[in-house]
């Protein structure tokens, strides 16, 4: 199923289809992934390093419906190049949490584009009624994904272990909160 592209002031999120997800994982190969878009991906963002796809590939093979949660090309509009990915953990849980991940390449972080990215991602999935709860996990030592979170206004929840990056604080917010204080009108 095909997902609007979320816009933000400087960036445009683009869906990724489940053919495009499979073939960077399993080829390394983005054609599938940005077949027919206008934009390249200069960067090969997921094409060398798989990020979330490890994850996201077997969930959507076996069910193609989550995908809409899924991958999305953080774009720079300014120069039509891929400067990193985000992508929701899942479909709303039971509870109707979401958790969301993103990565911005090394020579664009420090801009502002992290916090451009959640904002697009967050506005877009408030929208579902299921979704109850926004979730953002980072490591205690990320003080600069530390402070995207803080300048949302999120609340410390607590700390878990993650198998594969070990301690990762845990932030949240209910997403009606989000919605009205984070509004398109601002």
């Amino acid at each position: 199923m095909h997902q609007p592209v979320i816009l933000t002031e400087r960036l445009e999120l683009h869906h990724l289809p489940v053919q495009g997800i499979i073939d960077l994982l399993e080829k390394k190969d983005d054609s599938a992934a940005i077949a027919g878009r206008n934009f390249i991906n200069p960067h090969r963002v997921l094409v060398d390093e798989s990020g979330p796809l490890g994850w996201r590939v077997p969930q959507v093979k076996t069910d193609p419906s989550l995908n809409k949660w899924f991958v999305r090309s953080i774009v720079l509009a300014s120069n039509r190049e891929i400067i990193g990915s985000t992508s929701f953990h899942g479909a709303p849980d039971k509870n109707g949490m979401m958790e969301i991940g993103l990565g911005i390449e090394e020579g664009f972080r420090g801009k502002g584009y992290a916090k451009e990215a959640l904002l697009g991602m967050w506005r877009w999935v408030c929208v579902f009624p299921e979704v109850k709860t926004l979730r953002y996990t980072v490591s205690p030592e990320n003080a600069p994904s530390i402070a995207v979170i803080k300048y949302f206004g999120f609340e410390f929840m607590g700390q878990q272990i993650d198998d594969i990056d070990g301690p990762e604080d845990i932030y949240e917010m209910k997403a009606e909160e989000f919605a009205k204080k984070w509004s398109a009108k601002e």
